[in-house]
């Protein structure tokens, strides 16, 4: 097995121990602001009429969220809710007119990070849970950035969305 991490190039540089080690220092703080502010989102985002659903199991309205509580002191940044839509037709334009509008918000994969980020999540393909039909989802990635300043960037995608 040495061998082979050798081969393909699979080891940790001394400047990635570094990196890694650097950032446990912080990680506990960081996890704490990520969980207070994502569930202060979370729970504003449950008070929107242009929002179907909160997909979050923190949250006491999440239909699992009793198995959450059961199995975990804590959560992290990320969740999902369900932009509302008049019909399927309306999904991607609304979900990427809310998208488009967000300057705060990244796009991107990389959760787990410091900053914000926002994607569409497309589930089509699942055959088990199928997609929400109240209209598409949106995942964010909640951030240390400042909520009051990540509500009015969800708020001004929230005004172009409307406007498709």
């Amino acid at each position: 097995m040495l061998d082979a991490h050798g081969a393909l190039g699979l080891c940790g540089a001394p400047d990635d121990s570094y990196q890694i080690l650097r950032g446990l220092r912080t990680m506990g703080i960081r996890l704490e602001r990520h969980q207070e502010s994502t569930l202060n989102i979370a729970r504003w985002l449950e008070e929107r009429d242009d929002v179907a659903r909160v997909l979050h199991p923190a949250l006491p309205s999440f239909p699992g969220h009793d198995l959450w509580k059961r199995d975990f002191t804590g959560s992290s940044g990320i969740f999902s809710f369900v932009l509302r839509a008049e019909s399927p037709d309306q999904f991607k334009p609304k979900a990427h007119a809310f998208l488009d509008a967000l300057s705060i918000f990244g796009l991107g994969w990389s959760w787990g990070g410091f900053e914000s980020l926002a994607v569409h999540v497309g589930l089509s393909d699942r055959r088990i849970c199928k997609a929400p039909s109240e209209g598409p989802v949106i995942r964010l990635q909640i951030g240390l950035e400042d909520v009051a300043d990540l509500r009015k960037d969800i708020e001004a995608g929230f005004a172009a969305a409307k406007a498709v």
